[in-house]
């Protein structure tokens, strides 16, 4: 039941009050339980989460692998039932804890930490995630990403799983109890209440600019077949946003310009194909390669470059977070016969630098594909050389028309409110979206047709807690749900 109501939550259904209630059966059923029987109700609330979630996984595997339905139907339950398992590692630490006479409440809250940080995912996503419409209760991210607005629907889940208890126990509800915890969300609201006017104060006394992003919404196999349609498309659309007006910058999409190009020629290469002519300052997504001597000849980089308004190439940023299975097959370098067997997965090089790609006076931090989901790379991107703007370019097409561009878009918002800067996103079928610091969407467009957007920015600095302090605090919680899993309770003696 928690993992059906999870998913009808979640972005891309996004029944989000349901958040407030999807972890009460599973706190129920995990109360007085082992640790491994614990761990095993997690595994089934994850596993059945992320099979209904992750539906589109199943046309994902068929398009990058080429494998049978049948095969990719088994490898979506494999992959599903091992990000099920974030879920199992709650259960058990909670387990561990409470058998060790720790409270159920401290417990939760300390094994949901750990879950959402430590476990690693393919596919990277937070509870927190299922609030992303309600502006007042996604501001605390700037304190502490997703998870600490996951941390307080946890605590609204504590006071529906009060009346559940009340009910099997036979006892009366404990009011105290009650407005303990619903006071968390209520404060979460009014910080976001508070909040919410300052930023957009900021945001008014700060100069601003015209952006565009372009959605040429080319098939997967056509932008490899026909690589000057998909250049005319972005071309076109370019001009007709250029007609509505002047523009600061325009943003391509993910691999937008298709042919690999030598690393060492792209200052040529490109001016002299298009971006002469644009007339506009641009970023837009490449294949870079380099030669390499070893057995795969050269290196593949999945790159972003950014171009003046007179076409010359000023920067470039190579993707750091390469997608497993598409991007590159694990232990592929190792056992190469595993390319013969998915001859669909790329041979990309992860990039090693973190810095910020030049605009005129301003500074531009631009990620790649599902990086904008992963709060401390966009938060160690932001340390290293803050820009002023943040650009994510993807390309979402491989997951077909489902819920998938939705959720990421969702899941990408959360970056606006922990840097507190607005965010462009360019897809090649959609959602492409301009996203204020507070994490709403200004302009967005749909899916699976040739469209663009423009809109205006605001050119941003300053810092915010989040980027202080990072992770810290949620490295500091793991530690104690380990501690607690271990140690167990002495229990107060009577004086």
């Amino acid at each position: 039941m928690s993992g059906l109501l999870y998913f009808v939550a979640f972005p891309g259904i996004d029944v989000w009050a349901l958040a407030f209630v999807a972890l009460v059966p599973l706190m129920v059923a995990m109360r007085d339980q082992t640790p491994k029987r614990a761990a095993g109700l997690g595994w089934m609330a994850g596993f059945t989460m992320t099979m209904a979630g992750f539906y589109w996984l199943l046309g994902m595997l068929k398009t990058f692998s080429g494998f049978p339905t049948v095969v990719c139907l088994l490898f979506m339950a494999i992959l599903c039932g091992y990000q099920g398992g974030r879920v199992a590692l709650l259960g058990y630490l909670y387990g561990r804890s409470t058998t060790r006479g720790w409270g159920k409440e401290l417990s939760f809250m300390l094994a949901f930490v750990a879950s959402e940080l430590v476990y690693p995912l393919l596919f990277p996503w937070y509870f927190g995630a299922t609030v992303h419409q309600v502006p007042a209760l996604t501001q605390i991210a700037e304190l502490g990403n997703p998870i600490l607005v996951g941390l307080t629907l946890v605590a609204a889940n504590f006071v529906f799983a009060e009346l559940v208890y009340s009910l099997l126990d036979r006892r009366p509800i404990r009011p105290r109890y009650l407005a303990l915890w619903l006071a968390v969300p209520a404060v979460s609201a009014i910080y976001g209440a508070i909040r919410i006017p300052q930023v957009d104060a900021q945001v008014a006394r700060a100069p601003k600019g015209q952006v565009g992003a372009v959605q040429a919404n080319m098939s997967l196999m056509g932008k490899r077949n026909d690589p000057g349609e998909g250049l005319r498309r972005h071309y076109v659309l370019t001009q007709r946003l250029k007609s509505q007006g002047p523009l600061d910058l325009v943003v391509w999409s993910e691999t937008s310009v298709m042919g690999s190009v030598p690393e060492d020629e792209v200052s040529t290469v490109y001016p002299n194909r298009f971006t002469r002519i644009i007339g506009v300052p641009l970023i837009f997504g490449a294949v870079l390669y380099r030669p390499v001597q070893d057995a795969r000849r050269y290196a593949l980089f999945n790159s972003a470059l950014i171009t003046d308004k007179n076409g010359d190439v000023r920067g470039r940023f190579d993707k750091t977070f390469l997608l497993a299975f598409g991007e590159y097959l694990p232990l592929g370098d190792t056992f190469p016969v595993l390319y013969d067997w998915s001859p669909n997965t790329g041979k990309f090089t992860p990039g090693n630098s973190l810095t910020s790609l030049p605009l005129d006076a301003h500074k531009v931090s631009v990620d790649i594909c599902y990086e904008d989901v992963t709060p401390s790379f966009i938060d160690k991107m932001m340390r290293a050389d803050p820009g002023q703007l943040l650009v994510n370019i993807t390309n979402d097409a491989w997951f077909g028309d489902s819920t998938e561009p939705w959720i990421h878009l969702a899941l990408a918002k959360f970056r606006a409110i922990e840097q507190r800067r607005y965010l462009v996103r360019s897809t090649n079928s959609g959602v492409s979206a301009l996203v204020d610091p507070v994490g709403r969407v200004v302009a967005h467009t749909g899916t699976f047709k040739e469209d663009s957007l423009r809109g205006q920015i605001a050119w941003l600095d300053g810092t915010t807690p989040y980027r202080l302090w990072g992770d810290a605090p949620w490295w500091l919680a793991t530690l104690a749900a380990v501690v607690l899993s271990i140690r167990r309770r002495t229990p107060k003696t009577a004086a």
